[in-house]
Parts: structure tokens; sequence; C-alpha cells
């Protein structure tokens, strides 16, 4: 039986992106398969789907940290009814190809993270997707429950604190199975301005971890809180703003492709 899971807590996703998400794991991958979620709130899934509660949160949520020290409720020794190896994906990912691999790679005792392309001379993990099997993490959510604040100021990101500190080290996916939209889909300045982003080929899983998220990429926006801008546009933006240099490659034309997954 092959496990996807994930998770969902406060008001900004819920049961639209759980049951998107699971459309497109399903029509991913090979029977028989499980889908779980652990959410706040459990209305509106489908049938199809196995929700429960969010597991207990370790100590408390740090303050002033950019890392999503939330999954680390997914740390626990026992995680519903689950048993041995699940794969957990991030809610506002897209999945453009088979999942069975993922089920399939490396050692199976292993947390296996997708590289974290932001960081691509270390060795750190991105856990927009991620294998484990459960209870794996447990030693990590013991050591963060003593010390949430001192944890997430050390290391920020809760990938960090996982790639750092995971028992028997961390192995990484096959290079082009997990693309990050923001880095590895938009072209290359100057021809971001010149050209849509694209899905390179052989991707499995898009994510959009820093955005822009699924429904902003469809549009060509940075974020949400912005509206939709020409070239000429967003250039007169960045001046205004007295913007970074390097924000000029946050600037994507419309990319229509990440809707054939996100609607279907």
């Amino acid at each position: 039986m092959k496990t996807v899971i994930c998770i969902n807590w406060g008001t900004l996703y819920g049961a639209p992106y759980i049951n998107r998400l699971y459309r497109g794991v399903a029509k991913n991958i090979t029977p028989p398969f499980r889908f779980v979620a652990f959410s706040d709130t459990l209305d509106g899934l489908m049938p199809e789907i196995d929700g429960f509660p969010l597991p207990d949160m370790p100590g408390f949520v740090p303050k002033n940290t950019p890392g999503q020290w939330q999954k680390s409720r997914l740390w626990a020794p026992q995680l519903a009814d689950i048993e041995g190896p699940f794969l957990f994906l991030d809610l506002d990912v897209i999945v453009t190809g088979s999942l069975d691999p993922f089920f399939e790679f490396g050692n199976q005792d292993k947390v296996t993270m997708a590289h974290n392309i932001a960081r691509p001379l270390a060795r750190l993990g991105q856990s927009s997707v991620y294998r484990a099997p459960v209870g794996k993490l447990s030693p990590l959510q013991e050591v963060y429950a003593n010390d949430p604040q001192g944890t997430a100021d050390k290391y920020r990101f809760e990938q960090h604190f996982v790639s750092k500190n995971a028992p028997g080290g961390v192995q990484f996916w096959p290079k082009g199975w997990v693309r990050h939209f923001r880095i590895e889909c938009i072209p290359t300045l100057p021809l971001n301005f010149f050209k849509p982003p694209y899905l390179p080929k052989g991707t499995k899983i898009v994510i959009f971890a820093g955005g822009p998220n699924p429904p902003d990429a469809i549009e060509g926006k940075r974020h949400e809180s912005l509206p939709q801008m020409t070239p000429g546009e967003y250039l007169k933006y960045w001046r205004k703003n007295r913007m970074r240099l390097t924000t000029l490659q946050d600037y994507a034309l419309p990319a229509p492709w990440v809707s054939d997954y996100w609607n279907d």
C-alpha cells in the first residue's frame, strides 16, 4: 500500500487544496494507494480521503521564524494508523508525472528529500516532498519540543533541522524528479521578460516554495497581493520601489500549463 500524506492548518488552504492534491495524486499513481490528510478541519474533504485531526504540536509554534515548524507534528512516533514509509506532499505542489518511483527509490529506512536547489552547494533538503518511515523523526521531535524557539532560531527552517539531524542522514531524489517553479521553471534573466515559464522534461512534481502559489503562477503574478503586470509595468514598479537587482528574476510571464495540473 502506497501512503501519501499532507497536512493543513489555518485558513490559507483547506479542503479545496486537499481535494485538488488528492486528484493529482490519484491520476499519477498505480493503485492500491491511500491518501491521508491531517487537518484542523475535516469539513469538505472528498470521501476517498482519510482525514484525521492534527497531531499534537510538540512544544509550541516559534515566533518570527520563516520555517514551517507546524510540520513537526508529523515527526511523532505514531501517526494515526499509518505504518511504514509514507510520502509527504505540500498542499501547493502540482503532480506532473508518475509518483510510483517515489515509493521505490533508495533505502526505504532513510529520510528521502528533494534537494534544496536554493542552496545548491549545501547538503540541505526541501521538505515539500519527502518520504520517511513513521516515527523515524521522533528523536527530532523530542529535541524540538524541549526548546522550540531555540531550535527554530538556530536552524530557521524546519527542513534544515531535518537535513542536519535526521537519524542515519538523508538521501535525495534523483535530479529532475522535483523542480522548484521559481528557480527551475522560470527562464533566467533577462529571458524571463520574454519567454514564459516552462515544465522541464522528466519532471514528476513541481513545488512552489517561497511563491508564487500555483494560481498566481497561472496568471503571471509574483504573489496574490500584486496585480498581473506586463514587463514594462513590472520594471516601473521595480524602479519606483527601489528593489534589489536580483528581484528582476522574480518576474514571470503567465504559465497557463500550470492550470492543466492545478485545475484537473
